[in-house]
């Protein structure tokens, strides 16, 4: 058989329905020989940006692949890849090689330029060494740390012959591991004994589908739960111990919380120290459980950890509790301040969220959502920039993955991507893409490729002819040249990419109805897009950040 052969049969073996991404790839033929779908994009950087969100709304169980272009085609998709990266999601990239005669400067050598943004990256170097390769690359993908794994395949090696006897491959597993039973005690005793501890909650959470430990281990100490924004949606945020989802901009009962806790326990949490997740202050013990030994004292000097899986470490202090009748010396009594902070913060904010102000004020946007959607059966992603920090501290998540956080790396546009993916994972969600005219501008035309591949998300794009809060920062270049000042009638342009519905609001009473229209829209499989004229709203919920 041919080598491309052999891939496209072991991802079927694997499982795998469809591909996304860009011709040119002597591996789509062969995927179609093998019944496996090509989806194909406009970009490479959102087919791989589909592939991402693919993955994280299945929890990692399902792995997302996108196959590209050697040369130009996988260079275009270095962002996407990199966003990945940073962000810890298992995505399968099969790029194109050069022919290895032709593997010479300055053609482009993807093993060499993606080392640095993927788990583990290697090339097919000849035809009977794809099976064993590709056991390699989904046992990375299944076990550890989750990040995504690249592997060339060049294009002589795709069409070279090898015998048949020599291809053997079953679907890889995976393995879990628990924490070491003395650090499992410590650290229920250290739990005990805090006066103020706080849970924060990462991304490991879901992908180890350990929600429902969450709670039962806060419930049984009343420990106040927050998660970080890759996290959001791992702890349910109308339950009376949840403090909401610490990103830039965050609830204000995070901040009341952590400035007072002796103690936090972050579980699922890389705790990497960065923009976008809001740090922990300093001065306070730390413990942290986590699956990559990477992570331990990185950018925090750790009183204690634990190094297992989610799940089973969760399990573990649970039992810890339970079998030792362990109480808390006294009632926390915790819920009644959080209540309290909440109420307080909302009543600060209502008038944002429900402003009847024209241009549309975006809070107003995020709040008619709320009131249209029935969160368990929505998905809905941010976007980069001023919609990611309006939406996170306010969109109540109760269901696992039905919001997909995302930000370590910030690539503007990758919610178009993903909210396809989550949508190709779930196609009985409905999916929400909410994104500002940049975002729009990066990746605008790949709104077609969802309407063509009968993916039907529904994108809310919020145009305020600005890039938002740049020129408090820009204000000579802004004013000399207009650094901060964009154009465009994205309505039209979605019109004209075949959308099954369309329109523009300008009024915030008209937001409520063009919803519902979409919604309909998408459950009749027709991709809907609204353009909602907004005002520039730079005033985000405990941000900058005070302690």
């Amino acid at each position: 058989m041919q080598g491309r052969t052999a891939i496209a049969r072991i991802l079927k073996e694997e499982g795998v329905e469809f591909v996304t991404g860009f011709p040119r790839n002597l591996l789509h033929e062969a995927l179609a020989e093998e019944g496996i779908r090509f989806i194909k994009f406009r970009t490479e950087r959102v087919a791989i940006n589909a592939a991402d969100g693919f993955t994280r709304a299945s929890f990692g169980k399902k792995i997302g692949v996108a196959s590209v272009q050697n040369g130009p085609g996988i260079e275009n998709g270095f962002g996407g890849i990199a966003h990945a990266f940073a962000d810890s999601v298992p995505i399968l990239v099969l790029p194109q090689g050069y022919p290895r005669r032709q593997k010479v400067f300055p053609a482009f050598d993807s093993v060499k330029n993606f080392g640095e943004v993927t788990k583990w990256v290697d090339e097919i170097n000849f035809a009977d060494r794809g099976p064993e390769l590709m056991r390699r690359a989904f046992t990375y993908l299944r076990n550890g740390r989750p990040g995504p794994v690249l592997l060339v395949l060049p294009q002589d090696v795709a069409l070279e012959e090898f015998d048949d006897s020599k291809f053997t491959y079953k679907s890889v597993s995976s393995a879990k591991t628990m924490g070491d039973p003395e650090k499992i005690k410590e650290i229920v005793k250290a739990l005990i004994e805090a006066n103020n501890p706080v849970i924060r909650a990462g991304a490991g959470i879901l992908y180890a589908g350990a929600w429902k430990e969450l709670v039962e281990l806060a419930e049984l100490l009343e420990i106040p739960v927050y998660t970080t924004m890759n996290g959001k949606s791992c702890f349910p945020e109308s339950h009376p111990l949840s403090l909401g989802a610490g990103g830039r901009a965050r609830p204000d009962m995070v901040m009341h919380f952590l400035r007072k806790t002796d103690l936090i326990f972050a579980i699922g949490s890389s705790c990497t120290n960065e923009p976008f997740t809001t740090p922990l202050p300093d001065g306070v013990d730390i413990i942290q459980s986590t699956i990559d030994e990477r992570d331990i004292n990185k950018d925090y000097d750790l009183k204690n950890f634990v190094i297992g899986d989610a799940k089973l470490v969760l399990r573990q202090l649970i039992e810890e509790i339970k079998n030792n009748n362990y109480k808390t010396e006294n009632s926390r009594n915790v819920k009644n301040e959080i209540k309290a902070v909440k109420e307080e913060w909302m009543e600060k904010w209502m008038p944002k969220l429900t402003s009847a102000e024209t241009p549309i004020n975006p809070y107003r946007v995020i709040w008619d959502i709320m009131q249209v959607f029935e969160e368990k059966n929505t998905i809905i992603t941010h976007d980069s920039g001023s919609p990611r920090e309006q939406l996170v501290p306010f969109y109540n998540s109760d269901t696992p993955g039905s919001y997909i956080g995302w930000g370590k790396s910030t690539t503007l546009g990758q919610g178009l991507g993903l909210a396809m993916g989550a949508k190709l994972a779930c196609p009985d969600k409905t999916v929400i893409n909410l994104m500002g005219d940049a975002a729009f501008g990066m990746v605008g035309m790949d709104f077609e490729t969802a309407v063509r591949e009968n993916i039907p998300i529904i994108t809310i794009v919020m145009n305020n002819f600005k890039l938002g809060g740049y020129y408090k920062e820009f204000p000579l270049s802004s004013d000399r040249y207009g650094l901060n000042k964009l154009t465009g009638n994205y309505a039209r342009v979605a019109e004209g990419l075949g959308a099954g519905y369309v329109e523009k609001i300008t009024e915030p009473e008209g937001i409520i109805p063009a919803l519902k229209k979409a919604q309909d829209s998408v459950k009749s499989n027709k991709a809907a897009f609204l353009e909602i004229m907004t005002r520039e709203e730079t005033e985000f919920s405990s941000f900058p950040l005070k302690w």
